[in-house]
């Protein structure tokens, strides 16, 4: 029987863990090795490592859990976790984990529009967030692809970076094509039209059956509700990351900075519960009491 579990090796799971092991509660985390950036080659506007190779922000994490006696991480899939007796247990491909309490943090998944063209160049020249790769595109047109009011708002956004922003309406748009130079995106009708990058906001669904496992709230986004200590409706269960929202924001804002600063969060408050469970649940903000 684990203090806790962490599902997720990503920025939310990895400092989850560590503020888990620091505290010296025995903690493991499962990480399926499938991420929400694994074609990006670049994380960006995360101080002290803006630049840096994803997987070795994760290396360099593992590496750090290591030196912590009490942290376990595993190579493996969780397929189901259900509530126990004394807490909670996970079903893997070989074996089960028992833990008292549990960090979700695996994130969500998106779904681009069928746009030919548009998976081989996502995390490279097609994204979904300006603060994460703008910069990089300094100078040169981008596109921006939707039909919704979130293409203003990324005009807006990209305008002082950009030396011209285009906007595709998705119905105008045929295909996307990579080249040395960026893309060239093939409108329907007229001639095509050479970015460096384009920008779209994808639909978002949570890429694990965690949280319709264990019965946890959603919120419109398709978000884990969870209060701005990571609790979620069911106490001992904890979210960080992208499958997370607070509630009292207007939109999840992904990121991988925010995402460990969730992880830290959550992996805080399930250390409180289980030092004062009784207390927990007393001040737990979505059981009615």
């Amino acid at each position: 029987m684990y203090d806790a579990l962490v599902i997720g090796g990503g920025p939310a799971g990895l400092q989850a863990a560590l503020t888990l092991g620091r505290m010296h509660r025995s903690v493991v985390l499962v990480d399926s090795g499938r991420y929400r950036n694994g074609s990006a080659a670049h994380a960006h506007n995360f101080l002290t490592h803006d630049g840096r190779d994803p997987d070795e922000l994760r290396r360099i994490a593992r590496d750090e859990l290591a030196r912590y006696a009490t942290v376990e991480t595993r190579d493996a899939t969780v397929r189901r976790v259900r509530e126990a007796e004394e807490g909670f247990v996970a079903d893997l491909d070989e074996g089960t984990i028992e833990a008292r309490t549990v960090v979700l943090a695996t994130g969500m998944s998106d779904e681009l529009p069928d746009v030919p063209g548009l998976h081989d160049a996502w995390g490279d020249e097609v994204m979904n967030c300006p603060f994460c790769h703008g910069h990089e595109f300094e100078g040169r047109p981008v596109g921006v692809l939707g039909n919704g009011p979130q293409v203003g708002e990324i005009e807006g956004m990209l305008a002082p970076v950009a030396s011209e922003v285009v906007t595709f309406r998705r119905e105008e748009l045929a295909k996307v094509e990579r080249d040395q130079d960026g893309l060239l995106a093939h409108r329907v009708e007229g001639e095509p039209v050479r970015v460096a990058g384009l920008f779209l906001h994808p639909h978002t669904a949570q890429a694990a059956p965690f949280a319709e496992q264990l019965g946890l709230d959603l919120l419109p986004s398709g978000c884990v509700r969870i209060d701005a200590l990571g609790r979620t409706s069911r106490p001992g269960v904890f979210a960080a990351g992208d499958l997370a929202h607070v509630e009292e924001l207007p939109v999840p804002m992904p990121s991988l900075l925010g995402a460990a600063a969730a992880g830290l969060a959550a992996g805080a408050s399930a250390v409180r519960h289980l030092a004062n469970p009784e207390a927990e649940l007393r001040a737990h903000p979505f059981v009615e009491r």
